[in-house]
């Protein structure tokens, strides 16, 4: 079904519903109504609900608006309404921290929405249109040209760095680990859980329809979900902050997602397990990040604390508490018969047969890497996504035995901690409750649920139907999940409990403070060194007014002169050749007749006027010699008269030739 609303935000609003879709709005919608009754409990005590409520709805809308989207430009009007909404919802307690934190994320989703704008325009250029639908016909056919196909991959670019920017990807992560703990617990299990997701539905997009199957693609995106996944697992298992924890699993568990979304355009018309890999795990992380903040949140909520040596020991007396967390650590861990041991195995599978191709001389195009270190490379890909597995089951094995196993160091705390008191609501409990008991049953029937989402979902993104049914508990397939955890059993005895803790048993962080991306690159960068950069070149034009009024007369005033001289010496030029002056041959008789003649009568007229009626005031001008002069003056004037017009004609006639020679050559 397809709706579409022409008039609204000038270019209209195109929506669609189908099975990829539906999925994620229900999903989104279950997540909604959780969290928001757990939040009941939750901000019982807080202010400025309203607000809070307020703002979770009008996001919840945009989340909706996102995934229900058939163009680009419906998804990013939807998309930017989402990041400034869920901002509020960030920052709700408004602590010094959490503006700090809500500060980043605001920067981030403004920095990346102006990148994906640029990029929307790109590809509207490029391909003619921004819908779902003609998009890839449209890609198709300029992807066969060269020139196409770069325009198309600077485009996808500025689009993956948006997007990118929203789930989490290296290296614009950095809102992810510190929004997280900061943000009310419901607001963090949708961050994770949905709001996250609308990144990985942007990047699914443009790999699935406008660069579909591209080799280059598929591996710069497929890098670049290697380092999240791996820098996630990192941050998590030094973390000694249960949220900042489960922030960087997310983190973690996204690069893995778009690890297979990379997966997916390499492998082409095989692409079948890295896309059900992809789709199932963006519904297990959404589903067990519910769960898992709500269980933290629960701790926080009680306790008001996030530090692993103060909430130590809390939930050793508190069954459900324990079952819902142990529930959710069992399914991201990847253990079998949970649900994210199925979507793990589907997207590990992927790169196995991927490394499979490369053996048989298949799959490869790019002229950098040769086929042979191409398959050494993509064999350190599946173990460094084994090795990321494992660092999960470690960082988790970690929360657990830390919460509900040990004992607080303090005897008077952990005997507080152990008091019979209710410490959820019946409500809470049941929200709780539900949502735990998803993960077992999607894990425990794959062909019943999980491969029937898979199955609607994989039409939208172009994928494949697999060749055969996939046996998820075979031994094969077993085998992969079981690497993993054995990997996480070792980091957890020989590098948690030897390196992270001191001797009386202190959690510690050791992750190196100058490697805070944050302080080491983007605040120097933003902060300082561009204000720098933009403040010298305001400064001259500051200055450029002042450099005009005083220089420019001064050098105008010199050209001026040079101008004068310039035409001074042109003249004495043409007076000294083609208009020199003639010798003065004396005043010709006939050249003066009117002044002989008509003076010689006014002398005439005057020597009787002054003998007769001016014998008081005689007249004593001669007439002749003033005659004379006017006469000579005339003569002058009619020479240079006849001079300048010889001088007009002939540049007339130079400017006449060149435009004569311009016309014709």
């Amino acid at each position: 079904m397809q709706y579409s609303f022409a008039s609204l935000c000038g270019a209209g609003l195109t929506f669609r519903i189908d099975g990829f879709r539906l999925t994620f709005a229900v999903i989104t919608t279950y997540m909604w109504l959780m969290t928001t009754l757990f939040s009941q409990e939750y901000l019982a005590h807080a202010g400025k609900k309203r607000r809070y409520y307020f703002f979770l709805a009008l996001t919840y809308i945009a989340t909706m608006g996102v995934f229900l989207s058939n163009d680009f430009f419906t998804t990013f009007v939807f998309f930017e309404v989402m990041s400034l909404a869920s901002y509020v919802c960030v920052i709700h307690d408004e602590k010094p921290a959490t503006m700090r934190a809500g500060g980043v994320y605001l920067a981030v989703a403004v920095i990346g929405g102006l990148v994906t704008l640029m990029g929307l325009f790109l590809l509207a250029d490029a391909a003619g249109t921004l819908s779902f639908d003609g998009l890839y016909d449209a890609c198709r056919g300029l992807a066969a040209d060269p020139a196409g196909r770069q325009r198309l991959l600077i485009a996808g670019a500025c689009i993956l760095f948006g997007f990118g920017a929203k789930a989490g990807m290296f290296p614009l992560h950095i809102w992810l680990p510190m929004a997280h703990p900061v943000a009310p617990a419901p607001a963090s299990a949708l961050l994770s859980g949905i709001i996250t997701k609308t990144g990985i539905f942007g990047i699914l997009v443009v790999t699935a329809q406008v660069l579909s199957h591209d080799p280059l693609w598929g591996f710069i995106v497929m890098l670049l979900g290697t380092v999240t996944m791996l820098l996630g697992g990192l941050l998590a298992l030094f973390s000694v902050d249960i949220k900042r924890t489960l922030a960087c699993s997310s983190m973690s568990q996204l690069g893995m997602i778009i690890n297979g979304i990379g997966m997916q355009a390499l492998l082409g018309e095989e692409n079948a397990l890295a896309v059900r890999g992809s789709v199932l795990h963006m519904v297990n992380h959404s589903n067990l990040k519910l769960v898992l903040f709500m269980a933290a949140g629960v701790i926080v909520m009680n306790l008001h604390k996030l530090d692993l040596n103060e909430i130590r020991g809390y939930g050793r007396k508190k069954p459900l508490l324990m079952a819902v967390f142990l529930s959710g650590a069992l399914g991201i861990g990847g253990v079998p018969m949970f649900n994210g041991y199925v979507s793990k195995t589907l997207l590990h599978e992927g790169i196995v047969e991927y490394i499979e191709l490369l053996h048989a001389g298949e799959g490869w195009s790019l002229p950098f890497l040769s086929v042979s270190g191409a398959t050494v490379l993509f064999s350190v890909i599946e173990w460094l996504f084994l090795l990321t597995g494992g660092m999960t089951v470690a960082y988790m094995t970690k929360l657990f035995i830390c919460v509900f196993v040990e004992k607080n160091i303090d005897p008077a705390v952990q005997a507080a901690y152990d008091e019979k008191k209710p410490y959820v609501s019946r409500l809470t409990a049941w929200v709780l409750g539900i949502s735990a008991a998803v993960l077992p049953v999607l894990g425990l029937f794959p062909g019943l649920t999980l491969d029937r989402i898979a199955d609607a979902s994989q039409g939208f993104l172009r994928g494949e139907p697999p060749a055969h049914a996939v046996h998820y508990f075979s031994q094969t397939n077993l085998q992969g999940g079981l690497i993993s955890i054995l990997i996480g059993v070792l980091l957890y005895f020989l590098f948690v409990r030897i390196l992270l803790m001191d001797k009386e048993g202190h959690y510690l962080n050791r992750w190196p403070a100058p490697l805070d991306l944050l302080t080491l690159i983007y605040e120097p960068l933003l902060l300082r060194f561009l204000p720098m950069l933009f403040g010298f070149f305001c400064k001259i034009l500051d200055r450029l007014p002042d450099l005009i009024f005083r220089v420019l007369p001064k050098v105008a005033g010199v050209c001026c002169r040079v101008l004068d001289f310039s035409l001074d010496a042109l003249i004495l030029v043409f007076r000294k050749t083609t208009h020199r002056q003639l010798p003065d041959p004396g005043p010709s008789p006939t050249g003066y007749f009117f002044a002989f003649y008509v003076g010689g009568f006014l002398n005439a007229v005057a020597r009787v006027l002054n003998r007769t009626i001016l014998k008081k005031h005689p007249i004593v001008r001669n007439h002749v010699y003033s005659l004379a002069e006017r006469e000579a003056m005339l003569s002058q004037t009619s020479r240079l008269v006849s001079a300048s017009t010889a001088f007009s004609l002939m540049m007339f006639g130079i400017g006449l030739m060149a435009v004569t020679l311009y016309l014709i050559l």
